[in-house]
């Protein structure tokens, strides 16, 4: 990326007030992918220099645990995890998919009173997720043990991802009481097992999202019964992952911008480059207004609910214009842009589409609408 820097000074809508960091300085040089809202960005700054030399998901898990502790969502620390994410995810989506939940794991974790230390044998520098999805085939359920002094879970956990690499997650399962409760589990346990599936996607195949077997394994409770969901850190959780795909978008955006750049008198490619600024710029809004409500500690449930639908929205915009205006021969020759493209078609998918704007309807009817 040629002309692109990391600024080593503190940052304001992406301009930077000090000096840059330099090709040669800390291996690769990042393009930053700027939200606009105010916050310190060393934490990020210092975690982009640990990247920098990082080229697939195996070194984004070893460097995990060495990404500064600062690099939490919430107050004024959230923009700076979600530049983190979008600026990694610009180049390269998987590595993004690796990182999210492992800073989403510290985040609730934190959030709930404990150390990484405090749950699982040398937590802190384990590399973490988080397993909360549920389905009706695939159900887990924690009991305590016959002496009554620990509580295992057996059973069948969906869309593990990359849990044969992690050392430990956050997972929910349901209680005795049947409520949905909160644990920590230490995935290197011999209980844990890969369930029967087969990971066929073509986009984050190095993300492998398949299921796990649990068989009587230990399990230490974060919060109480139905607190990860009521939890305040749950109403901005999923705008870090908003955030991925946005940068994922902006990946695409650069490729269609420097073949305009050569190009520029083709009209057709000023158009769709500038259908793309458009839904772009409307994303980075939303995604900015978030960062500044939770930094003021005024997120709600339906701030994250508009954030992923605006955002799920421009990608799926990004990825038929991009197509529309490059044509086949990027996906055909150019890797890079090949790998972004699936990657970002099933990394959106997250988001349930029809089924995520009911709910939003539902939020605005009970919160009121902000327009």
């Amino acid at each position: 990326m040629a002309g692109s820097t990391v600024p080593a000074g503190p940052v304001q809508d992406g301009v930077a007030q000090g000096g840059a960091l330099q090709d040669g300085e800390v291996g690769q040089v990042w393009d930053v992918v700027p939200l606009g809202a105010e916050g310190p960005r060393d934490a990020r700054d210092r975690a982009l220099e640990l990247l920098a030399d990082v080229g697939d998901v195996d070194g984004a898990l070893a460097v995990a645990a060495m990404l500064p502790a600062t690099l939490r969502p919430g107050g004024d620390g959230t923009v700076a995890v979600w530049e983190l994410l979008a600026t990694v995810a610009s180049r390269d989506l998987g590595l993004a998919r690796a990182i999210e939940p492992h800073l989403d794991a510290l985040a609730i974790l934190a959030q709930a009173g404990l150390a990484p230390d405090d749950v699982v044998a040398d937590g802190a520098r384990a590399s973490w997720g988080v397993f909360a999805a549920e389905g009706p085939a695939a159900t887990l359920a924690a009991q305590a043990s016959d002496d009554g002094r620990v509580v295992l879970l057996d059973g069948t956990k969906p869309w593990c991802s990359l849990a044969d690499r992690l050392d430990a997650a956050l997972v929910t399962a349901r209680d005795a009481a049947g409520e949905r409760q909160l644990y920590a589990v230490d995935l290197r346990h011999p209980g844990v097992g890969a369930a029967a599936e087969e990971w066929v996607a073509r986009g984050l195949t190095e993300i492998p999202s398949t299921g796990l077997e649990l068989t009587a394994v230990p399990a230490v409770a974060v919060g109480e019964p139905g607190w990860y969901l009521e939890r305040p850190g749950f109403a901005w959780g999923g705008a870090g992952v908003a955030a991925c795909w946005y940068g994922g978008a902006v990946g695409l955006a650069r490729t269609l911008r420097e073949q305009v750049e050569r190009r520029s008198e083709a009209e057709l490619l000023l158009m769709h480059l500038g259908d793309v600024d458009e839904h772009l710029h409307a994303a980075r809004a939303v995604l900015g207004d978030a960062a500044r409500e939770v930094a003021v500690g005024r997120p709600t449930p339906v701030t994250t609910a508009r954030v992923r639908a605006v955002v799920a929205r421009t990608c799926e915009r990004v990825l038929r214009t991009a197509a529309h205006a490059l044509g086949p021969a990027p996906l055909a020759l150019d890797a890079a842009h090949a790998k972004r493209v699936v990657d970002l078609e099933i990394y959106v998918r997250q988001h349930h589409a029809e089924r995520d704007l009911v709910s939003l309807g539902r939020k605005n009817l009970a919160t009121g609408p902000s327009w």
